[in-house]
């Protein structure tokens, strides 16, 4: 396994990115990533390139030897992100809702927490 794939697979599970997000941003079929990211395919530098593009990387940065990782609490705060294509009018108010209905759904989930903290102290 090259060492490209070693850091791109060690990205993808330290930043918790599935597989399939990857193959719908870089337009590489879901089977042979899976094949590429287990090291059964090589990958070509076509397919890195995309892989990097689609991580929002520049290929260097999944090719060095000393490849760091930054921790998740020093990473940007978790977003959940998802490829709808190019959405129609009625999609994407149906988008917006969803988005709305989540903020709610953190808020809540958030003041719970703290309300079940502030009991125990």
């Amino acid at each position: 396994m090259t060492k490209f794939i070693e850091n791109v697979n060690m990205y993808l599970s330290e930043m918790k990115i599935k597989q399939t997000f990857v193959s719908l941003k870089s337009g590489i079929d879901i089977k042979k990533l899976s094949r590429i990211l287990t090291g059964v395919q090589d990958v070509s530098g076509t397919d890195m390139e995309k892989i990097a593009d689609a991580l929002g990387k520049k290929i260097e940065f999944f090719l060095s030897d000393y490849f760091f990782m930054p921790k998740m609490e020093i990473a940007a705060a978790p977003q959940i992100a998802f490829y709808a294509g190019a959405p129609n009018k009625e999609q994407e108010e149906f988008a917006m809702q969803l988005v709305e209905l989540i903020e709610n759904a953190d808020e809540v989930l958030s003041a719970k927490e703290r309300f079940m903290m502030a009991i125990k102290e």
